[in-house]
């Protein structure tokens, strides 16, 4: 059977970047193995429905590059693609469960189930829960005559269909991530399958759906360990044949201490979330990675390597590469910490492999600046390898794009001498004469400049720097010249003499 994975979130808000890690090594996985991506909306649980998450959890993963061959908005042979469109078959399959005595009809009201649990707690039972022990003191149909029970259901009362776990047995999978996993069913619950709304929960549709749309790998997050004996066992009932796991380490906070969540990483001053999201309940805003200038390439190699080891010392991945070397046999155990510093360094790579008019032209969409392209490419090449989002450009190359109205105190009460302003005249001068200048052409001139009395290039380039731009670091000074032109160049200089005084 070909591969052929599932990337199944629920609709209840928006997409965490540990979704989108996941979603992505779904995907990378199906690409390697030449089977099928297929996303499932997982909307079973209508209490927490939140309008728009769908359409917002879609459009993330597009942004993101992961695109299904399989899902709600691109079709396929297995759908519908949203639980809910699906709801008329996990009865069939619950009804199956009952008839086969594997699962069993429940009327337990809320208060009754409080009282059970309260009376565990009271005899001391370390874990109070609806199994195999406290079912036979609970209204259901393993305790009551067949005729009340069809009477029950023929007045249509309330219930819930649990599954019946098995006492006392061993419930062993080997996990791809985990290796060998056993848990003895004494510690797990008589699980609820189907809800008294008629909605199946999260365990029966998500093994109902699988099943039905041949999963053949089951790769989902750490959080989803507890539920996966449940899930063997229901395999096991229905007499089907399991996927295989693996469970994906969990995304731990910078300091590596517990879960990354949108409060720490609010917390921390970085997103959570691959692109903005509003929730339509309280109106917040939680920027995303996308609107804070991250690039979907960078967000990509970033996460693949939080939990998986290529091998080797590379760190530059293409999606294509990543798909080339991506196995879930390297997936780590243990949980990766969120290094938001790596994430922006990333960013810095990606950037300065962007070729100058693609910066120009992501700087023009981002700013809707009024300038020319060929301008703007020409500051994005000299402002690119300091650069760690393209705002940037704009924030520390402001000088590009407007004269300095202020200049910096230190490197003026250090660098602004006399010497330095009459060198500075003379440079003006000799600038002032070119009606264009290139890199090459300003340096020629400036080292000309300084020759005629030998005078050091420390004691007047700082000067240069300051009247050009108002800082006293930045990009190359002679690229800034080339860019500024000839004109604006010697009007800088002359406003900087005149406004400056000097230390000397």
């Amino acid at each position: 059977m070909s591969v052929r994975v599932r990337f199944a979130p629920s609709p209840t808000g928006a997409l965490h970047i540990g979704g989108v890690r996941t979603a992505l090594y779904n995907y990378l996985f199906a690409q390697k193995n030449e089977g099928k991506f297929i996303i499932r909306i997982e909307d079973t649980d209508q209490n927490r429905y939140v309008e728009g998450a769908e359409d917002y959890i879609l459009k993330s993963l597009e942004w993101c590059g992961i695109t299904p061959d399989e899902g709600p908005q691109t079709g396929g042979d297995f759908g519908p693609y949203r639980q809910s469109d699906r709801k008329s078959l996990y009865k069939e399959y619950a009804d199956r469960l009952i008839a086969e005595g594997k699962a069993y009809y429940a009327f337990d009201t809320p208060e009754e189930l409080d009282e059970m649990r309260e009376r565990l707690k009271e005899a001391r039972m370390a874990n109070p829960q609806y199994n195999a022990i406290s079912r036979n003191q609970m209204k259901n149909s393993l305790t009551m005559p067949a005729e009340e029970v069809e009477k029950r259901l023929a007045s249509d009362e309330p219930y819930v269909i649990r599954f019946k776990m098995p006492k006392n047995d061993d419930v062993r999978f080997k996990d791809v991530v985990r290796d060998w996993v056993v848990v003895n069913t004494t510690t797990l619950d008589d699980k609820v399958l189907m809800k008294s709304d008629g909605m199946p929960t999260y365990h029966l549709a998500n093994i109902v759906d699988d099943h039905l749309m041949e999963i053949t790998h089951v790769i989902r997050g750490e959080e989803w360990l507890p539920s996966a004996p449940l899930h063997v066992l229901l395999y096991a009932a229905f007499g089907w044949e399991a996927p295989q796991f693996a469970h994906l380490p969990l995304l731990l906070k910078p300091d590596g201490n517990g879960k990354l969540s949108k409060r720490a990483a609010d917390q921390l001053g970085f997103p959570v979330f691959p692109m903005n999201w509003s929730d339509p309940v309280t109106g917040e805003l939680s920027k995303g990675f996308k609107e804070s200038g991250y690039l979907p390439e960078a967000c990509m190699n970033f996460l693949a390597l939080l939990g998986w080891n290529p091998g080797t010392e590379q760190e530059m991945f293409t999606m294509d590469q990543l798909i080339s070397e991506f196995s879930l046999e390297r997936i780590n155990k243990s949980g990766a910490k969120f290094d938001i510093e790596k994430a922006k360094w990333f960013n810095q790579q990606y950037l300065k492999n962007k070729s100058n008019d693609e910066l120009a032209q992501m700087l023009k969409a981002e700013s809707n600046i009024d300038a020319d392209l060929k301008l703007l490419s020409a500051i994005a090449g000299s402002m690119k390898e300091r650069i760690t989002f393209v705002s940037d450009i704009l924030e520390n190359g402001e000088f590009f794009f407007s004269a300095p109205g202020t200049y910096d105190e230190k490197t003026v009460n250090k660098k602004w001498t006399a010497e330095a302003v009459k060198k500075l005249a003379e440079f003006a001068n000799e600038i002032a004469k070119l009606e264009k200048v290139s890199p090459e052409e300003a340096k020629e001139k400036f080292v000309a400049v300084l020759a005629t009395d030998d005078t050091p290039l420390g004691k007047v380039m700082p000067a240069l720097r300051l009247a050009l731009t108002g800082a006293g670091g930045g990009p190359d000074l002679m690229e800034i010249i080339s860019i500024l032109g000839t004109a604006e160049t010697v009007s800088r200089i002359n406003t900087a003499i005149e406004s400056l005084k000097t230390s000397n």
